[in-house]
C-alpha cells in the first residue's frame, strides 16, 4: 500500500487529544470541530497531552489509515 502519495494538505490540531479516541472518534473531531472534510485525502496530526505522541489520521480512499 502507497500511503501519503501527492497528500494535498496536512492540517495540525492545536488542542491536545485524548489518544483513547480511536479512528471514528477522531474522524467525528475532524467533522465537528475542524468543520474540514475527513474524505478530502487530507492528513490529519493530533498531538497527545504530554507533547510526546502524535496519532495520523489519513483517508486513502479504500478506508482510514491510522
Amino acid at each position: 500500500m502507497k500511503m501519503f502519495v501527492d497528500v494535498p494538505t496536512v492540517y495540525l490540531c492545536a488542542d491536545v487529544v485524548d489518544f483513547r479516541k480511536s479512528i471514528n472518534g477522531l474522524a467525528a473531531l475532524v467533522e465537528a470541530e475542524l468543520e474540514l472534510p475527513v474524505l478530502s485525502g487530507a492528513l490529519f496530526v493530533f498531538c497527545n497531552k504530554g507533547h510526546d505522541k502524535l496519532k495520523l489520521l489519513y483517508w486513502d480512499n479504500t478506508g482510514f489509515a491510522l
